[in-house]
């Protein structure tokens, strides 16, 4: 099993961590993975994305040309990644930011108004959280059971106050309907 995951949106959504949780989960779970974190100049606003693989067997190249999911933050992202999904790949889009919907047919659509749920739960700079709590329940990629094991791994020292709400911001997601 291969999986090509490419994360996007704008710098500030959380998009490197999104994956870096998501390899760290790999990680923890003796899968091959690759972990190609990309943002532009501006950073805070700029162009984020990240591409993530895991493997049951090596990685060749880290680069996702054809993500079998991808998570679009903003509009610019959905616009630019959406044709390079693989068929049958599924698409989580921020809807709360993100008003056009997919336009192919060959893939599963699924939208999130992950922004707008952080902002009435208090979570607000978690909807990257949201959307991989949705993208697990949809996709079975990782075991939910193993987010918080995961989460305390990925969450630096200096923001261990966060820990807890990241953790209520996958959940967030991963029961949304």
């Amino acid at each position: 099993m291969t999986k090509n995951i490419l994360l996007a949106g704008f710098g500030g959504q959380g998009i490197l961590f999104s994956g870096k949780f998501l390899a760290y989960e790999g990680l923890m779970e003796g899968k091959e993975l690759s972990w190609l974190p990309s943002y532009g100049p501006e950073m805070r606003g700029g162009t984020a994305n990240c591409s993530v693989i895991l493997s049951d067997e090596p990685v060749g190249s880290p680069i996702v040309t054809n993500p079998d999911i991808l998570i679009a933050m903003n509009l610019p992202s959905l616009d630019k990644y959406e044709n390079a999904a693989a068929i049958g790949a599924h698409i989580l889009v921020d809807s709360s930011l993100i008003e056009r919907k997919v336009m192919r047919d060959d893939v599963d659509a699924h939208y999130i108004p992950a922004t707008r749920l952080a902002a009435d739960n208090e979570m607000s700079g978690l909807a990257n959280m949201i959307m991989i709590g949705y993208m697990i329940r949809k996709t079975g990629i990782i075991p939910y059971d193993n987010v918080a094991k995961t989460m305390e791994k990925v969450v630096p020292a200096k923001k261990q106050n966060l820990l807890e709400l990241n953790k209520k911001a996958v959940e967030l997601g991963y029961n949304y309907k």
